[in-house]
């Protein structure tokens, strides 16, 4: 297993499904943008939906520093639709079942390894990795963490 990012690595090179049940190749979305991606525990619990619902009512911050999010969690596909649609989440939900992007990333399990990590990574426009951020209970923060490193990298 991976020990985890560390600043300049690249973006992995990871394609998982997203809440649409699309393709997407995570290499894909360099180039045009800066990229936030954060794991989450779980759909519908009530601090991964004050995330979620952070990230949605920040996304104009994020638009004007061209810069995009991406969500990932060991969700299925429906519940990521349903969460996505439930509170108008307006960024990509990705589906990762089998933990290939979990691994990848190396994010920290919680609880025994039983419970996806928290954690937030952000990536300059080349999928250079400029920010790491991990916190099981500073939700907010994350929001705050990746608007702040995108705006001193620029």
């Amino acid at each position: 297993m991976n020990k985890g990012l560390k600043l300049g690595d690249q973006l992995p090179d990871v394609s998982l499904k997203n809440q649409f049940g699309d393709l997407v190749t995570l290499e894909e979305l360099k180039g045009d943008k800066a990229i936030v991606v954060y794991f989450y525990p779980k759909d519908n619990t009530p601090g991964c939906t004050a995330e979620a619902c952070g990230f949605r009512d920040q996304w104009s911050e994020f638009e004007s520093i061209d810069a995009t999010v991406v969500g990932i969690s060991n969700d299925s596909i429906s519940s990521h639709a349903a969460f996505a649609k439930q509170h108008n989440l307006n960024f990509t939900l990705l589906s990762d079942p089998k933990k290939i992007a979990e691994q990848a990333f190396g994010v920290p399990r919680n609880l025994f390894g039983l419970v996806g990590g928290r954690m937030t990574f952000i990536f300059d426009s080349r999928g250079k990795l400029i920010k790491s951020f991990n916190s099981a209970i500073q939700i907010k923060k994350h929001i705050q963490e990746a608007l702040t490193s995108l705006k001193s990298a620029s």
